[in-house]
């Protein structure tokens, strides 16, 4: 039997129940369309509200806070109660500043998505495990994020690896040969990765920019020796980059800091349509290896 589809006007007065806690009267909301659609020239129109309560506008006013409280309240308990299953009996290396312990359940209390309610209650685990892990910048951004956001990131920590050298994670774009005389006019000197093979688009990239995980420009390494490598760790093994030849650079983003402390809340596995993309387009230049954990 086919569902009957929802219309946004039914949406829309779900939305008023849950938040004012009363019902708008079929017959204003009927009335205000008409005049609406009349209308159309000024906008001046002005909807009355007309709801299916006796209670006075403070009266409604005061029950809308209260669903709005009971609501948080929801939401952190659901959050607690996830970063107790979350934390492992370890000991822990202080006492969480009380401060940010009050900052946290004001940006968390708002969440009511289940999959970003698992990230607060990983954040807080990890916080009560070791203090300072997570900064105030930090808990901005996860306050902010979207659920589509959210999951762009988790596909990004799939291609960026921890890097040996400075600790953050790399996701490679791409390498190069510095020029030389002996490749001065040698041809396809530069090779990119296809990242969108791997489902990481542009626009993608943009997001994670735009919200503060990545840094807006692409970085690249120094030039490596012959047989030099490279080392990026990933939560299922440990990715190799030797250098096939002198002069190789490699070209990545970087994660700021931020999406470095985020990070650490994702399983990043390499994905293995990233570890092909990678193979095939510096196989030129580097020797690509993965070895699992």
């Amino acid at each position: 039997m086919p569902i009957k589809p929802v219309t946004a006007q039914q949406h829309l007065a779900q939305i008023i129940k849950s938040k004012v806690g009363v019902e708008q009267t079929k017959s204003n909301t009927e009335t205000t369309s008409k005049r609406l659609e009349q209308d159309t020239v000024s906008k001046t129109v002005s909807p009355i509200p007309n709801y299916k309560s006796t209670d006075s506008i403070l009266q409604r006013a005061q029950k809308r806070r209260k669903l709005a409280l009971v609501r948080k309240q929801n939401n952190i308990e659901a959050i607690l109660g996830l970063a107790q299953h979350y934390c492992p009996p370890v000991t822990s290396q202080g006492e969480p500043d009380p401060d940010w312990i009050e900052r946290f359940l004001e940006l968390a209390e708002d969440t009511s998505n289940k999959n970003i309610q698992k990230l607060w209650a990983k954040v807080l685990a990890g916080e009560v495990i070791n203090p300072g892990s997570f900064s105030y910048k930090s808990l901005i951004t996860l306050k902010h994020i979207t659920p589509k956001e959210a999951d762009i990131f988790q596909l990004a920590t799939s291609c960026a690896g921890k890097s040996a050298n400075d600790g953050f994670h790399q996701v490679i774009t791409g390498s190069y040969l510095t020029p030389s005389l002996l490749n001065f006019l040698s041809p396809n000197k530069k090779s990119y990765v296809n990242l969108s093979s791997a489902g990481l688009n542009y626009p993608d990239i943009l997001t994670l920019i735009d919200i503060e995980l990545i840094y807006m420009q692409e970085i690249e390494s120094k030039a490596f020796e012959s047989g030099e490598s490279q080392t990026l760790s990933f939560a299922n093994g440990t990715l190799t980059l030797t250098a096939k030849r002198k002069g190789s650079i490699l070209t990545y983003y970087k994660f700021t800091q931020t999406g470095y402390s985020l990070a650490r809340l994702t399983s990043n596995k390499l994905s293995s349509k990233y570890l092909e993309c990678l193979r095939k387009a510096l196989e030129k230049s580097f020797e690509v290896n993965f070895a699992n954990n």
